[in-house]
């Protein structure tokens, strides 16, 4: 059979894998390409096949690298059958059409909402673990640990046993459980997004939100959070209801704006199966695992303008998490500029996007045709990421050793990648690949 990478080869967005065996051709994950201009140029381009000789695609989670494309490529000719679980299908929904909205906005659009439409028409949810068929390729979703719904993907296929990781869960998450142990792979295509990183502890992650909050507090300034609106909005909520409940932090108005984490955290309520069972045990003797007294939803534009009058300290949460987009733009540009603020990132920053930028240390930021100067403290925690490591992935390979014929490291830009795949080839004796665009594997 063939392996070709059409998205996430030495960059971390665009996932997208096409397996080609005799009868069938299946897709995994069918993603946008995120960051600057540059890189989101490629969504335009041609896949690297043809949509219609697809009739399979797996989808690993709901994150916009891994589901963006999809109305396209049903736009372009696909019309096949769509599995992913049923959390990740009711996420993929939201999120498809925010991003529609905000590319109608900007008068980018790539697909439009029939194409949207029609691929959910296609889309099937199948449970955790139940091993399904498409022609001569049997496939089971495993728990990946990333955020809710999200799977590994376990396929068998001409006597050849493969996973994809999608995205592989930090260890210890927030909420979730940990990813399973697969056992028998003999073909492993991994992520590899901090490759080379060790992340802090939990209990580390969780000292340095806390103390955000107090200096913000002592400062009276804003904490500003670009947080991604699936998972971590949640666990950043979770995280500071618990710490109000103990008085751990000063009180002070908390606000989510982001109208689609908003929708998305009502999502989350309604899956309480997915948690790990000290969360199942919290949330059936308190269900209100996500909101507090301070918390503020603000959904609306006009809402959105009334936070700038809230006297501060005050928490503003808002997306997008790369600060590529959204309402947190708006709160950077009033509030960087305020050396009593702090922009605390909590996730990954792609290659070219506003965040990564202050992350390196930029003093001027060009923000809606002005330029913005950065006098606000800029901090990161990466323990927050919803990515596993550097150690845990060499750790979630090497637990299948025994078995493992060849790995291909993909989802990470080329240092952290080539730094994975060094690792395995050295300390596993086990051929690792880190494919380019489009290329095309033999297995």
């Amino acid at each position: 059979m063939n392996i070709s990478f059409h998205g996430a080869a030495q960059e971390v967005t665009g996932s997208c894998c096409l397996l080609q065996t005799e009868k069938t051709n299946l897709l995994i994950d069918c993603g946008m390409f995120q960051g600057g201009a540059e890189h989101e140029q490629k969504n335009f381009m041609e896949f690297g096949f043809d949509p219609a000789s697809v009739q399979t695609l797996l989808v690993s989670h709901a994150h916009l690298d891994h589901i963006g494309r999809i109305p396209l490529l049903v736009k372009r000719g696909f019309s096949g059958t769509i599995f992913s679980t049923a959390a990740t299908r009711d996420l993929s929904r939201l999120i498809l059409e925010d991003a529609l909205g905000l590319a109608q906005r900007e008068g980018r659009e790539l697909f439009s909402a029939e194409d949207l439409e029609a691929a959910f028409r296609i889309w099937h949810a199948v449970p955790y673990y139940e091993k399904n068929t498409a022609e001569d390729v049997e496939f089971r979703f495993g728990r990946s640990g990333h955020i809710l719904g999200s799977c590994l993907i376990e396929i068998w296929a001409e006597k050849k046993h493969l996973l994809f990781t999608g995205d592989l869960g930090n260890i210890p998450s927030v909420l979730l459980p940990p990813p399973d142990t697969i056992e028998g792979i003999e073909y492993l295509i991994t992520e590899s997004t901090y490759g080379s990183r060790t992340h802090e502890s939990a209990q580390e992650r969780q000292l340095e939100l806390e103390r955000a909050i107090e200096d913000v507090g002592s400062r009276a300034g804003v904490l500003m959070i670009p947080a991604f609106a699936a998972e971590r909005t949640q666990e950043i909520l979770h995280l500071i209801n618990e710490m109000m409940h103990f008085k751990r932090i000063p009180d002070m108005p908390v606000f989510v704006d982001a109208p689609l984490a908003i929708r998305i955290t009502e999502v989350y309520e309604r899956y309480p199966d997915e948690y790990h069972e000290d969360i199942r045990a919290l949330m059936a003797a308190h269900p209100n695992l996500f909101k507090f007294k301070r918390l503020r939803l603000t959904e609306s534009v006009e809402d959105s303008k009334a936070i700038n009058d809230v006297p501060m300290p005050k928490v503003v949460i808002a997306g997008s998490g790369m600060m590529t987009g959204g309402r947190i733009l708006h709160h950077a540009r009033r509030y960087l500029p305020d050396e009593k603020s702090i922009l605390l990132i909590i996730g990954y920053q792609g290659a070219g996007s506003l965040g990564r930028r202050l992350i390196d240390g930029a003093s001027v930021v060009r923000m809606f045709g002005e330029d913005v100067p950065v006098r606000a403290e800029v901090r990161k925690i990466g323990g927050f990421s919803a990515h596993a490591d550097g150690p845990q992935l060499f750790s979630f390979a090497d637990r299948m050793r025994d078995t493992l014929k060849r790995v291909f490291v993909v989802h990470g830009e080329p240092a952290e990648a080539m730094f994975l795949a060094q690792e395995i080839r050295d300390r596993m004796g086990i051929p690792a690949d880190v494919p380019v665009l489009h290329e095309e594997v033999k297995i």
